[in-house]
């Protein structure tokens, strides 16, 4: 069966361990008391060290301080995944939905009973591929999301390159969210960590209009199956298949926007340089109308800033195929050399 990778989530490791996350002696969300123990854990204090900062929502959410041992996992996993991006983060925060109310208990219920439907889809005690995963949301969106769950609006806004769905990061890559998280008046910026049910997962291709599985196989969808970026749960499955656990907020410096502008150059290719105009006008000798339109239309989301330099190149190279571009950037540059 392909599942996503066959990595172990290693923060969900940890944070079965974390007596803040559930009751203490609880070590799974999977059971059939964990409803209770989640929500006595936030009215009864027995969850560690909070902070008395108002909460991003009054609904259900309360502020964890260094010492909780989920805020400091948490923390640790978070940073550390940046790498040298980390130094740009400051003014750390994190904030547990306590899933307090008839309604949240509810959405908690249903989860678990997703989890153990897509276990027996998977074959009996199949693996239903739950997983931690980062979402970049604004901050209204995330008091909607709080407040309503996840609707048709205040859904965190993507670029639509793969499909119509939620796109969240696996939580050890949260590059992508962090790059996608907006600011607020007060420079703030939001992430969502969620537990994920990703049963089996399809790959989808970059342009795909899909906005649900594709046959009743499969659950999500990803970037890559090997080494996922992205998890696209579909927009049939929202309230079902995510569980916003924690709040994320922090501040960037200014040089952070640098910083990431800096990382998609390093990631481009670095043998003969050639503009992306010439570059379209050259592929279009070779590649269908429908193709020009939709790599001409992905050139200017990059030009308004709707997709990342990386992105597009990703998205020319699965319309056009290494093969067409080689050889397209080799003539470029032998018609350079002509003209010297």
């Amino acid at each position: 069966m392909a599942y996503i990778g066959n990595q172990y989530n290693h923060l969900e490791k940890d944070l079965y361990k974390a007596p803040t996350v559930f009751s203490s002696g609880s070590t799974s969300l999977d059971t059939a008391n964990d409803k209770e123990s989640v929500v006595s854990d936030c009215e009864s204090g027995v969850s560690g060290p909070r902070c008395d900062q108002p909460s991003l929502c009054n609904n259900g959410l309360i502020q964890l301080c260094s010492g909780d041992k989920a805020h400091d996992l948490i923390t640790r996993r978070f940073l550390s995944n940046l790498g040298s991006m980390a130094v740009h983060i400051k003014d750390l925060t994190i904030q547990k939905n306590c899933f307090a109310g008839v309604t949240w208990q509810a959405r908690l219920q249903s989860f678990q009973i997703f989890i153990k439907a897509m276990e027996k889809k998977c074959g009996g005690g199949g693996d239903a591929n739950v997983k931690y995963a980062w979402c970049a949301a604004t901050r209204d969106e995330i008091c909607k999301i709080v407040e309503h769950g996840f609707g048709h609006c205040g859904l965190p806004k993507n670029s639509g390159l793969y499909g119509h769905g939620i796109y969240l990061s696996p939580d050890d890559s949260p590059i992508e969210s962090v790059k996608n998280a907006v600011a607020d008046k007060n420079g703030v910026r939001y992430l969502m960590l969620c537990r994920v049910i990703l049963g089996k997962a399809e790959p989808v291709q970059p342009g795909s209009k899909q906005c649900h599985p594709s046959s009743d196989e499969f659950d999500s969808g990803v970037d890559d199956l090997s080494s996922p970026k992205k998890y696209v749960v579909w927009s049939t499955h929202l309230n079902t298949h995510i569980l916003p656990e924690f709040i994320v907020s922090f501040r960037a410096t200014s040089s952070l926007k640098g910083f990431l502008g800096m990382q998609d150059r390093l990631k481009m290719p670095t043998s003969p340089w050639i503009s992306f105009p010439a570059l379209i006008s050259a592929l279009s000798k070779y590649l269908p109308p429908t193709a020009m339109n939709l790599i001409s239309k992905y050139y200017r989301d990059h030009k308004d800033k709707k997709i990342s330099r990386h992105e597009l190149i990703q998205l020319v190279r699965q319309f056009a195929g290494d093969k067409l571009l080689i050889a397209v950037i080799k003539s470029s540059r032998t018609k350079q050399y002509r003209h010297k």
